[in-house]
Formats: structure tokens, C-alpha cells, sequence
């Protein structure tokens, strides 16, 4: 029976994994199941093939079941194997997890009291972990954070001005994204060079989530994203930063409770809500109807917005970084991004950047601006390799 490493990065709309040898770690398949809750389909890259097919029945809209499902297709696919470490991304750490750490009873206890931060990611990261636990009892599991990262911030870039009380319970910003982010500061100095690299640097992983990061010497300085993932950028769905009083007026005036409000800032706002048309940002960029010209451009000026306040935070801006779904493949939105830096002295190079990069500033550019492809899975079997045991 083969030994194997498995990473799962279990999301609410897509379940991203890859299977290792547990010996040499090389990567024996990857893949991605996408359109969960719609028309679900499965890529698997194995053995220089891809496969792709639909997720058929009850698969598509529970996320237990789809587990299920994966983990047999897997097995189905690669032949039989005992995984014997896993690793997870695990979206809330709160402020105890400052890293990587084996999941234990208390762990997972700990981490199931999160849900209330992340209602829309961590039950199904902790999905992940129970499907694993229940086909290979035995198997180390580790969870990744991705507030982790953005524990190296100093704590005026982490509070809120509200009641020390609050922020004592734990209402502060907590930042996500960390494992894009992680993997994005390993790799700065090979496409950047080590000045730029050590220099002020924001990171925008711009994806159906966004948020950017500013970072220094690697570390996280700053970032977008607070208390919850609904904040900073306007998003797919989500509305990003909004003023509070808006909800008080919706609370009052509309009738609105909690899951109300829950449902129309995080399912029914940003993208697809500005346009009434998609959250897909293709769709968007391919219309011709006004409405996805407007969310496109509001889009960009959140975006170039946070770039000058985190561009504050930083003191200045030595390297701009493209990553995630739309920061690795849409030219035309990472050329609106550095047309409206010009005041920073970018320069982009419009035929680098058509081409993908991954360097797509010009050479006489004050700013370096790149494309980078995130990894977090990447980021993920680096733990487990670190931790199993």
C-alpha cells in the first residue's frame, strides 16, 4: 500500500488538494474540485494526464460528503494508500495559534469555538480534518493558519478604537490570506532581487477573496482584511469596508437582523452585487452592460485606495506583487492598478505584463511591479513535512 502526504485547502466554493509520496515528497497528483453548490467538477492532474468531470447527486452541495467523495476518487485513482500526515489550511487561528501545530482534541475544540469568526471558511476547514480522521484514523494532521502570518504587525495595525475590553476578548484585526502571503514573501527575492525584497513591498492577492498585504523584509506589517473576511477590498461577493453606520441604518430602518446582514455583505454585495451580473470578474470584463463597467472600476479604486494607506503604513513602496485568480491572469485589471500609480513612479511594461510577466514593470520604473503565482499548497507540505512526526 502506498504511503502518501495529502494537502486539502476546503473552501466553500472549491476544494483544492495534491497527493505526495510520503518518502521522497514528490508530488504524485493535484487538483481542484470547482462550482461547489452549482455545477461541481473535479480536475485531477496524475501521471502527465488531466481528468476532469462532473460532481454527480448529493456531492454538490455537502461539503462532508464531497470530502468523502474526493478521498475515494483518490484512492480509486492512485490505488490504494495509507496517508500518513495531512495538512490543512485552517482560515482562523485566532490569537492563540501563532503557526503551524498538530491538531488534537483540544486543538480542534479550539478551533471549532473560531467558527463565529469565519462562519464561511472554518467549518469547512475543519470538514477537511474530520474526513481525513475518519478514513485514516492514525494520520498526523496539521493546521496552517492563515492569520498567522499577520502576527508580526505591530499592535496599533491590530486594534480597534473601541474599548480596551473588547479588543482584550479578542475584537481585533487579525488579517487573512497568510499562507498566499507566506508563500508569495519566499519567492520575492528570486523574481525581485534581494533589495526590493528586503524593502517595502504590498502584495495584493486579488481572487474571489482579496486583500493586500504590506510587508518588510518579508514580515507582515499591515494588511486590509480585519476581524472577519468581509473587510478591505470589495471582493466577488463581499462587500469589503463599509461604513458601520450603514448597518445600524439597515438594522433600523430595513429590519435587518444578523443572518440578514450576513448573507447580503458576504453572498450578495461586491462584484456580483454592484453589477448585478457575475462575481466572476471575466464575465464582468467581457460585458458591455454599464453596471459591469462600474463594478469593475470601483473594483480598482478600492484597491488603489488601500495601496496609498498601506503605502503610508509602509512609508514609502520599493515592489507592487500580483497574485491569486485575477492578480495572476487578468492583464487588464493589473494594468489599471499601475496606471493609477503613476504618482509612485511605476512604470509598467504594457508587453510583460500582456504576456504575464512575471517581471511587468519597466526598467526605469521607481516601483517594481511582478506577477507571482501563490501556492498555498505549497506553503501547507512545507508543515507537514515539518511536523508529522
Amino acid at each position: 500500500m502506498r504511503r502518501a502526504l495529502l494537502v486539502l485547502n476546503t473552501g466553500s466554493s472549491s476544494i483544492k488538494f495534491a497527493v505526495h509520496d510520503a518518502e521522497s515528497a514528490a508530488r504524485l497528483a493535484d487538483g481542484a474540485i470547482e462550482g461547489i453548490g452549482r455545477a461541481a467538477d473535479l480536475t485531477l492532474r496524475h501521471a502527465g494526464a488531466t481528468h476532469r468531470q462532473p460532481v454527480e447527486g448529493g456531492h454538490l452541495a455537502d461539503t462532508g460528503a464531497l470530502l468523502e467523495w474526493l478521498l475515494q476518487r483518490l484512492c480509486d485513482e492512485l490505488g490504494p494508500m495509507a496517508v500518513t500526515a495531512a495538512g490543512h489550511r485552517v482560515v482562523h487561528g485566532g490569537q492563540q495559534f501563532r503557526g503551524p501545530v498538530v491538531v488534537t482534541a483540544a486543538v480542534m475544540q479550539a478551533l471549532q469555538a473560531l467558527c463565529p469568526l469565519a462562519p464561511g471558511h472554518q467549518p469547512h476547514n475543519l470538514a477537511g480534518i474530520r474526513a481525513v480522521a475518519a478514513r485514516w484514523p492514525d494520520s498526523a494532521q496539521i493546521a496552517c493558519f492563515d492569520t498567522a502570518f499577520h502576527q508580526t504587525r505591530p499592535r496599533v495595525a491590530q486594534i480597534f478604537a473601541v474599548p480596551r475590553a473588547l479588543s482584550d476578548e479578542g475584537i481585533l484585526r487579525y488579517g487573512f490570506h497568510g499562507l498566499s502571503f507566506d508563500h508569495i514573501a519566499g519567492r520575492l527575492a528570486e523574481v525581485l532581487g534581494d533589495k526590493v525584497a528586503q524593502g517595502k513591498v504590498i502584495v495584493a492577492h486579488l481572487g474571489s477573496g482579496a486583500s493586500l498585504c504590506a510587508m518588510q523584509n518579508g514580515k507582515s506589517i499591515d494588511t486590509t482584511m480585519g476581524f472577519t473576511a468581509l473587510d478591505g477590498l470589495m471582493m466577488g461577493t463581499r462587500c469589503g469596508q463599509i461604513d458601520p453606520g450603514v448597518l445600524l441604518h439597515l438594522m433600523r430602518e430595513k429590519g435587518l437582523d444578523g443572518p440578514a446582514l450576513e448573507t447580503l455583505l458576504g453572498r450578495e454585495s461586491g462584484l456580483l452585487g454592484v453589477s448585478g451580473i457575475s462575481a466572476d470578474m471575466r464575465d464582468l470584463l467581457d460585458s458591455p452592460a454599464p453596471q459591469a463597467a462600474e463594478a469593475v472600476a470601483l473594483f480598482v479604486h478600492m484597491i488603489l485606495r488601500q495601496i496609498g494607506a498601506l503605502t503610508a503604513s509602509l512609508g514609502g513602496l520599493d515592489g507592487l506583487v500580483f497574485t491569486a485568480g485575477i492578480g495572476e491572469r487578468s492583464a487588464a485589471i493589473r494594468m489599471q492598478v499601475m496606471a493609477g500609480l503613476d504618482w509612485l513612479g511605476l512604470v509598467p511594461d504594457e508587453d510583460a505584463n500582456r504576456a504575464h510577466g512575471p517581471l511587468i514593470s519597466a526598467p526605469r520604473s521607481a516601483v517594481a511591479a511582478a506577477m507571482i503565482p501563490t501556492d498555498e499548497e505549497a506553503v501547507i507540505l512545507r508543515a507537514v513535512l515539518a511536523l508529522r512526526g
